[in-house]
């Protein structure tokens, strides 16, 4: 069975309705999901997982949470090389230049994008959730 971690940060619940999603599409896919927030996951458990799916909210000029998710995925970098990941999360103002800056230090790092990342524009609908339960199965 496919292990999958999804890790992520909401300030809001939007970013937690995706992640509920991707959960749910990996789930769906057959495999055995841990969800975990960005205090409770790093390097050493990459390793622990064939897929990780990370989500984290566009915060300020268009970065990473800058507190919490930024200094646990700049651990868990390094260790992403040859790894399944995808990206995921909603901003409220820009044009997704955090998930583009993301997606390149993901490339960067050697990770394998399983899928395209999925971006909500505040709230996320219906159609969003759906890529979610996508991004969750990709990882599988």
């Amino acid at each position: 069975m496919s292990k999958v971690a999804v890790v992520f940060w909401s300030g809001t619940g939007n970013t937690q309705a995706m992640a509920d999603a991707v959960a749910e599409g990996a789930k769906a896919g057959g495999a055995e999901v841990s969800v975990f927030g960005p205090s409770e996951f790093n390097k050493d458990k990459v390793a622990e997982f064939d897929g990780i799916a990370f989500g984290c909210p566009a915060m300020g000029a268009e970065v990473l949470e800058e507190n919490e998710f930024d200094p646990m995925f700049t651990e868990v970098e390094g260790s992403l090389s040859g790894k399944k990941i995808a990206l995921f999360g909603s901003y409220g103002w820009g044009d997704g230049q955090w998930m583009r800056d993301w997606e390149e230090r993901c490339n960067t790092a050697g990770a394998s994008l399983a899928v395209d990342s999925v971006m909500a524009n505040n709230e996320p609908g219906e159609d969003e959730l759906d890529e979610c339960r996508s991004l969750g199965r990709a990882l599988v």
